[in-house]
């Protein structure tokens, strides 16, 4: 059996986590199997999921700026006690120059996988650019969600070449279809029955913009004194949040769910979709949104591939009032499976894409020992 490591930083919930539970619910795991090495030992949501479909879960030291030392040690141990792997996907890739030269020096072979197209401000950002650079000379294989993510951490001219490889976030949209019962059930279970709810999707982090989005809410809420806000996700900026929906005196319309299981349900209980992201790689959310068939409201800053269906809008940053107009305006919704089928989001070409990568990758490997 061919077992493939990833390294993903964290398993709470979040884009690139998302999208490799996908895959991995979809492989033949008969076959390919997946294990994972995280860095933040308390976030571990899918966790208990993993292990139940046969993988393992182990926790080695993050970079903390001056322990290069001890993360080059800590992975060379790991490949000398686990000397079964062929194969590392690496899904971070802040600090990925000081690890992915030690696994080649163990014969692995390497992907990097970029799910983003900004590292940041400030120090810490200007840390994580310099620790990338050397990324698009290690790594066998230049793995990215989108073509933006891709020319971001690589340059165009890597991209260009036969080692990038293009892997859209993929989804089951048949997960995601509009069911008049389940959506009718879950706003009656959360009170929102007869009203417009506004949804979001992600982690309480800067660059998701909830302050932003806070702002907009409460001019929806002085036209739309029943509209809702439901948000779904964890974070670092979650109370803060809740205070800021206190002081803008909206916080009884606003409902955050923390981390749920069940995200195609709460996307059937929306209405509109909202996204102000400062950034981001490609959005796998906003295509769920569009396979629940939802209008969906974008930033302007997100990659225009995941505009598949009409239900998308684009907006800029900045305007409150702009935004409420479009999240006030009522739009039906519409079945955009096919549409997202068509442009390479379904989960299953994504999984036998990566599974015939993942063979080749380890059959060369195997023939180089």
């Amino acid at each position: 059996m061919i077992r493939v490591l990833h390294m993903i930083a964290s398993l709470d919930v979040g884009g690139s986590q998302t999208m490799m539970m996908n895959i991995y619910r979809n492989i033949d795991r008969d076959r390919l199997q997946f294990d994972f090495i995280i860095d933040h030992p308390g976030e571990t949501w899918f966790a208990p999921e993993i292990e139940r479909m046969g993988g393992r879960v182990y926790t080695l030291a993050g970079f903390h700026g001056t322990n290069a030392g001890e993360i080059r040690r800590d992975w060379n141990n790991f490949f000398y006690t686990h000397p079964e792997y062929r194969v590392l996907h690496s899904h971070s890739r802040s600090y990925a120059s000081l690890y992915l030269p030690v696994a080649k020096k163990h014969g692995l072979k390497t992907i990097i996988h970029s799910h983003s197209t900004n590292s940041g401000s400030g120090v810490q950002g200007a840390v994580k650019a310099v620790l990338q650079l050397p990324l698009r000379s290690q790594a066998d294989i230049l793995m990215a969600c989108s073509r933006g993510s891709g020319e971001w951490l690589y340059g165009k001219r890597a991209c260009e070449s036969a080692r990038f490889v293009l892997l859209p976030n993929g989804i089951d949209t048949s997960r995601f279809a509009l069911t008049a019962d389940v959506r009718e059930k879950y706003r009656r279970e959360l009170g929102i029955e007869g009203r417009l709810v506004i949804g979001n999707v992600g982690r309480f982090r800067d660059v998701k913009n909830h302050t932003f989005l806070l702002d907009v809410f409460q001019k929806v809420h002085e036209r739309e004194p029943n509209a809702v806000l439901l948000l779904v996700g964890v974070g670092p900026l979650q109370q803060a949040m809740a205070e800021k929906a206190v002081a803008l005196g909206v916080a009884e319309k606003v409902i955050m769910t923390g981390n749920r299981d069940d995200v195609p349900e709460l996307l059937n209980a929306m209405d509109v979709f909202a996204f102000p992201s400062l950034w981001e790689g490609l959005p796998m959310t906003v295509v769920e949104a569009q396979a629940a068939g939802l209008p969906c409201v974008l930033s302007d800053t997100i990659t225009r591939e995941v505009d598949v269906s009409p239900l998308v809008e684009y907006l800029p940053l900045g305007d409150p009032e702009l935004w409420a107009d479009a999240l006030c305006r009522r739009r039906p919704r519409m079945d955009a499976s096919k549409a997202i089928r068509a442009a390479g989001f379904d989960i299953r070409d994504s999984a036998r894409k990566l599974t015939e990568l993942y063979t080749r990758l380890w059959n060369e490997a195997e023939a180089g020992r």
